[in-house]
């Protein structure tokens, strides 16, 4: 339903001509068989498409979500942060298998828990949302940790998407991020936190307990409210510039959004892969 909306949505836009790009089809290229030509693609948009078959795959790529247990907050929000980040990872399965892509998931907290390496068949995404229905918020967050293991699973070039609320040493991040796009990959982060960890707007004298660890901590918030956000917002600047040096695609997302921002991203990304 999030993928099929957004597609109707995509054909009302201005960006409509990602449908045909991004749809069983590529363009027309000189050698090509005249055979596999859709005709009827080309009576609707003036352009040579040829049709794709289903052994055909244009990309591969490797999706890794954040299952640590700061993935389990939320606040004011309908769902948690992995709960977000479940439904973005099983829309872009779905929307790269459609599109003879192949697709696979890592889950992932300081380790991998589960790795279903890239295929483009139906039942892959079957098996890819069954596991994503079930997975569950575990460990700490330790993207570093998981490093060679990730490098060591990407055997060819594609398209990497990490899907994170990154609350972790920045430099860390940066350093795993760097491995893995000089493997030739492209790369794209989705950064999800929950609104109320941007803007800290707490009232009462709360106790801050932490996910991971479960230390507490007493405070009155209005008193280190200002600190807060300047300190988050200068983190989150410096992990989207520092994405952009590298040519990493950077996206601030928070689970009260809709998920059109998220899927527009990896439609750019693609075009520019194509």
């Amino acid at each position: 339903m999030v993928v099929e909306g957004f597609l109707v949505g995509l054909h009302q836009s201005p960006y409509h001509g990602f449908s045909a790009e991004f749809s069983q089809h590529r363009p027309y290229i000189q050698g090509d068989s005249l055979r596999n030509v859709d005709w009827k693609a080309y009576a609707k948009s003036d352009k040579y498409y040829i049709k794709q078959f289903e052994e055909e795959t244009n990309l591969i790529c490797n999706i890794y979500l954040d299952i640590s247990n700061s993935m389990s907050f939320k606040y004011t929000s309908e769902v948690t942060k992995l709960e977000y980040g479940i439904t973005l990872a099983a829309g872009l399965s779905y929307l790269l298998i459609n599109q003879k892509d192949a697709a696979g998931i890592t889950l992932y907290s300081d380790k991998i828990d589960t790795y279903l390496p890239p295929k483009s068949t139906k039942v892959h995404l079957h098996t890819i949302l069954s596991v994503l229905s079930k997975a569950e918020p575990k460990g700490k967050t330790a993207l570093s940790n998981c490093l060679e293991q990730i490098t060591e699973k990407i055997k060819k070039r594609g398209l990497t998407i990490f899907i994170s609320d990154f609350l972790e040493d920045t430099q860390l991040i940066l350093r795993t991020l760097k491995q893995v796009h000089f493997k030739k990959n492209e790369v794209i982060v989705f950064q999800i936190l929950d609104p109320v960890e941007r803007n800290f707007n707490f009232d009462a004298d709360s106790t801050f307990v932490d996910l991971e660890t479960g230390d507490e901590v007493l405070t009155q918030p209005h008193h280190i409210k200002k600190a807060y956000r300047e300190k988050m917002s200068k983190q989150l600047e410096h992990l989207k510039k520092e994405c952009y040096k590298l040519g990493i695609e950077y996206n601030l997302l928070d689970t009260s959004q809709s998920f059109d921002k998220a899927l527009m991203s990896y439609f750019m990304k693609r075009a520019k892969m194509n």
